[in-house]
Parts: C-alpha cells; structure tokens; sequence
C-alpha cells in the first residue's frame, strides 16, 4: 500500500508538501516522489531501496518551487506521472492494486495508446494505466468515475493540474483519504498522522468513490461518493501509523483494544513478561499487559527507524534480511522468563520463526506464548500489493499438511469453534516452535475497531469480497499473479 499526500497553500507549499511525504514512508519501501505546480511543473522521483524518504529528497525540496504539490511513497510503481493529456498537463499519484491491470493496458493498446513506463509486454507502470484510463472521459471527474467503473481491485489517487488538486477515494474506501484544513490552505492525506506537526485539523473524510478537489478558493466536491464503504481492517492492525485515525478511529487504541481481548481468553496462562514485536505489535502487548496485570518489557528491540518494515519489500530474501538485522535480543529480559509475545498478524510465518522466535529461545526463554492480533490469514489481498500466493500462507502451508493436498473449501479452518481449526492452530504453533498459540477472533477483532462487520474488508480472512466487488468473488487456489519487478533507477526530471 503507497502512502500519498498532498498540499495547496497561499505561498510555495514544497517545505509542507516535504514533511507530509515523509509522514508516509511506513507504507513503501521502493520509491518516492513529489511533483509542485508554479509557473511550471517541477518532479522528482528516487529510488528509496536504500535510503529514507528525507535524505533522498530534502535538497530537491529546496529548489521545487509552487503553491501545489502532491507526493507519493510507493510499495511498488515509480511516481508521481506526468501526462500532457486531452485536458492539459497534469501529475497524478496512486495507491491500490489493480487486479486486471494487463487486460486494461493490453485494450488500450490495441486502441492505439502507449506506455512510456512499460517494464515488459504485459507490465505497466499502474499510475500511468490509470492516467490514461481517466483521459478516457469526457472531463476529469468523468475520467475518474470511468477509471474505477474499469478497473478490478482498488484504487485511490491524488491528481495535480492548474485546477487544483483533485482527490479521489477508491469506490469501496478500501484505502483512506482525509482532507486537512490551516489558515494558508489545505491538505490531503492517507495517513493523518501528517497533519498535527504541519498545523492541519480534519475537516473531513472523503466517501468512498467521491471526488474532491481543493484550491486556492477552498474546497469543492465534484463527485458524490457511493454510500458503500469498506475500508481495510488491516490498516489499524498493521498498516496505519499508530498516530493515524481512519473513519476518526485512532489506530493505537485499536491495538490496544486488541490485546486487551486477547488476554481476556488466556485466563489460564500464567507468564512472567508480556511483549510486543517492534514496531507495530508492542500496542498489541500493551493492551495485553493492562488486561492481564503482568508487566510489559521488551526482550526484543528495533535497532532505528533505518530497519523499515520486513512485511512490505518484494523479496523474500530482503525481508529475510530485515527481520533477522532490525530485532536485537535481550538476554537479561528473556532468560528463565515465560513470556506472552503480541504480533500484529501471522502472514508466511517465516520471520518470526526464524528471527524472533529463535532468538528468544536461544537467549533461554523458559516459556513463548504468541498472540496474533487477527485471525489465521486464508487468502491473498485482492486490493494491495502484499501477499500474492495463498501457497505462501502460513495457515495454508497447515492446511495441506492435515489434507495431503490443497483443497477449495476451507470454511471449517475459518471457524474457530471447529477440531480443524484447531489442528490447523496446533500444525502452525509445532511449525514455530512456540509454547502455546491462539489467535484473535473474527468477532473480537471488529468489536476492538469499532466498526460494523458489513462496513470492514475482511477478504483475507474470510474470502469473502466486499460488496459491488465482481467479477470474482472468492480466490480460492489460484495465485494471484505478481507484477514483473522492474530494475530500480533513480531519475530526476523537471518538466
């Protein structure tokens, strides 16, 4: 999932527009980009593999000039992208997953269009595809309304042109956007933590589907939204900063809630130490610690903010990498000690076998008891660019061991009161060699958010889609297939 933002203000904005980019750099690992609009457009994109948003781009935001600008931290997709469409230049950046990526560009193709961003034959550029989607319409919110009519999956963007910036939630509001409001202008963000330091109060959140656009005059709606909305669940349990509030749901106090319930079921646990893995899960172990009465330490500590997160990059092998450099055991904490650990989620399970797990037992933890925060992920995300294969699942890899095989109808592993379920919980904790293991609940897990069950997107867990979503309801053992990769180059452009 990209993080964007973007910022109108009465004098040059880039200095704002800088630090609300950098809000969002714990949603993308591979690019980052920001474009302003003055007398012309001026854009910049790096390569972040390496380096953090700041170092990359605080000379650029020195000389890039303009009262607008939007900005983009991408988990895949260099951006933002220059257009000089039917209605004039502008820059757009995306966030989402477009499912029918290949047919969509493969029809435009055929239609006479081009890609100046194609990695290969069947791999475009996603935030170009949806420029040249929308430059399809009569007008730009016609393009826009189109564009999510087109495509299969989810898509929400943030489009600079001489108009303003025109701001357009995906149509199930699977991603967030939030609309900032200070005395020089206004903002608009997927991440609300940007605001509180660049000055900006919530004025409001943009429906799903409903198009925005804000300028020096204000704010206007040129779109209505769609009245359905489903926003991601796993935003507050992983995704989100802990300072961010979704549909003005703060994240932090979601997790806390969630480790609140999940000691509420371990009544007959007795630990030494409650903890939480760095960095998402310690609010989790929080929560839990309140719950329970027993203290919370840190037998596991990120070493900086220079280690990002081990979940979002690509590789296996860099994530590999990550998860075993980022944690630092503490044998003081861990020896002799039996202790609950909080992870946010089980999604391959690798990591935390191999580089957390392991490491507290080999500093002589007597007992490990871990606790996800959700439930045992089934399916691949259909609307972000995570987990591509339900092959790679961990609860999957324990369903084909206790079947001998793949099978299509896993609604008994997602019933938490079934004996399969719990065969399934019991292959995945003997696989990561833990004490004990037990997960949260579906139930649990949406009361901790806050939200009715119909208003979250749950299709991870139970493979069911968000409604108006077609023409697939259900990936079952068929792979998601995972855009080409195409090489990193640092480019800087003025246009």
């Amino acid at each position: 999932m990209s993080g964007i933002f973007g910022v109108v203000l009465k004098g040059n904005c880039s200095e704002t527009l800088f630090y609300g980019i950098d809000y969002h750099s714990h949603l993308g690992t591979e690019y980052g980009g920001m474009a302003v609009l003055g007398e012309s457009f001026a854009r910049q994109i790096h390569n972040l593999e390496h380096s953090q948003f700041k170092a990359k781009f605080y000379d650029d935001a020195k000389y890039m000039t303009g009262n607008k600008g939007i900005g983009v931290i991408s988990d895949f997709d260099e951006q933002p992208i220059y257009l000089n469409s039917r209605f004039g230049p502008f820059c757009i950046v995306t966030s989402g997953f477009i499912e029918n990526a290949e047919q969509l560009a493969e029809k435009l193709l055929t239609e006479g269009a081009s890609f100046s961003e194609m990695s290969s034959k069947k791999a475009v550029n996603t935030p170009e595809l949806i420029a040249k989607l929308i430059n399809q319409g009569s007008s730009l919110e016609d393009g826009i309304e189109k564009m999510f009519n087109a495509i299969e999956g989810s898509c929400s963007l943030l489009l600079l042109n001489k108009d303003g910036i025109y701001a357009a939630r995906d149509r199930l509001g699977y991603t967030p956007l939030i609309i900032g409001k200070r005395a020089d202008g206004w903002a608009v963000t997927a991440e609300t933590c940007a605001f509180p330091n660049t000055d900006f109060k919530v004025v409001k959140n943009i429906e799903p589907g409903e198009i925005i656009l804000i300028n020096e005059n204000g704010m206007m709606q040129k779109r209505p939204g769609r009245g359905t909305n489903q926003i991601c669940a796993f935003l507050w349990l992983y995704t989100g900063f802990p300072a961010s509030s979704y549909e003005d749901i703060n994240v932090e106090a979601v997790r806390e809630r969630c480790g609140r319930c999940l000691a509420r079921h371990d009544k007959d646990i007795d630990v030494d130490v409650v903890a939480g893995v760095p960095d998402s899960g310690l609010a989790h172990g929080l929560g839990y610690a309140m719950e329970s009465g027993k203290p919370f330490r840190r037998p596991l500590i990120k070493y900086t903010s220079g280690y990002g997160r081990s979940y979002t990059p690509p590789s296996q092998q860099k994530r590999d990498l990550i998860a075993k450099m980022k944690l630092v055991p503490i044998k003081e904490i861990i020896e002799g000690n039996s202790i609950i650990v909080c992870e946010d989620s089980i999604v391959r399970g690798t990591q935390l076998k191999n580089f957390g797990i392991k490491k507290l037992w080999d500093c002589g933890a007597r007992q490990v008891h871990v606790r996800p925060a959700c439930p045992p992920l089934m399916f691949p995300c259909r609307f972000n660019l995570s987990t591509r294969s339900i092959h790679e699942l961990a609860a999957r890899k324990a369903i084909r061991a206790i079947e001998g095989r793949d099978i299509e109808d896993v609604s008994e592993y997602t019933d938490c009161n079934c004996e399969k379920y719990k065969k399934m919980v019991q292959w995945i904790a003997e696989d990561l060699n833990v004490t004990t293991l037990r997960y949260q609940t579906i139930n649990d897990m949406v009361k901790a958010i806050g939200l009715p069950k119909e208003r979250l997107c749950l299709y991870c867990w139970t493979g069911e889609c968000p409604e108006s979503v077609s023409p697939k309801t259900k990936i079952n053992i068929v792979d998601v297939k995972k855009p080409s990769v195409k090489k990193a180059v640092e480019t800087k452009a003025a246009l």
